[in-house]
């Protein structure tokens, strides 16, 4: 599979897009920092979140992608045109085209308001809006993965998916968990949270409950 992955060059970004090329994917790394070197098997592409919806499906066109990751986020300096609505037009794009699997990087219960602490709640409110587009707006295959908050630690390999409290994530792990969703069709069109845990990721993935 070919993969556009969106914010690579932020911290769950770069791992995700090594972990994704020791997969075997072909790789486009979606970044403003396209002097960025990743590597062999990685084709570097400026996507512009804060372009039109047109612009954006011309940008795309060409690149012939059979999935999308949206692992990108302004870190609360430009929440409602990159976090929110450039994930809108993402989503909206990749239905145009016909890119049918979507996978969105959230956070902890971000569709769930009444969850919501005060510390976060403008960057809560951007991925609300973002995810909801997602789920009620697209027909996309999508998988929206809400972790809690991220560490930089080493990667483990073991999670706990579906959790009802939150936890630390190595950032590895979390990765390593996004790629693992790229074809878990028992993941299409459902909310998954995550935290570090002590079960391997292919065993967690396996053992998702249905719904």
């Amino acid at each position: 599979m070919k993969v556009l992955v969106v914010g690579a060059s932020g911290r769950v970004g770069e791992e995700l897009v090594k972990q994704l090329v020791a997969d075997g994917r072909e790789v486009v790394a979606g970044t403003r920092h396209t002097d960025q070197d990743f590597g062999a098997g990685v084709t570097v592409k400026n996507v512009d979140l804060l372009a039109d919806e047109a612009t954006l499906i011309g940008e795309l066109r060409p690149l012939a992608v059979d999935a999308i990751y949206f692992v990108a986020g302004s870190r609360g300096k430009n929440l409602l045109q990159i976090d929110a609505f450039g994930a809108v037009k993402l989503e909206n794009a990749a239905e145009a085209l016909g890119i049918k699997r979507f996978i969105m990087l959230s956070s902890w219960n971000a569709t769930s308001p009444a969850e919501w602490g005060e510390g976060l709640r403008d960057y809560n409110i951007a991925k609300f809006f973002a995810d909801r587009w997602l789920m009620d707006n697209t027909k996309l295959d999508y998988t929206i993965l809400q972790p809690g908050s991220l560490v930089e630690e080493p990667a483990t390999g073991l999670v706990a998916l579906d959790p009802t409290e939150p936890g630390k994530n190595a950032i590895p792990n979390v990765a390593a968990v996004l790629a693992a969703l790229l074809q878990a069709e028992n993941t299409y069109r459902r909310v998954i949270t995550m935290h570090d845990g002590d079960v391997a990721i292919p065993d967690a993935l396996r053992e998702l409950k249905s719904i």
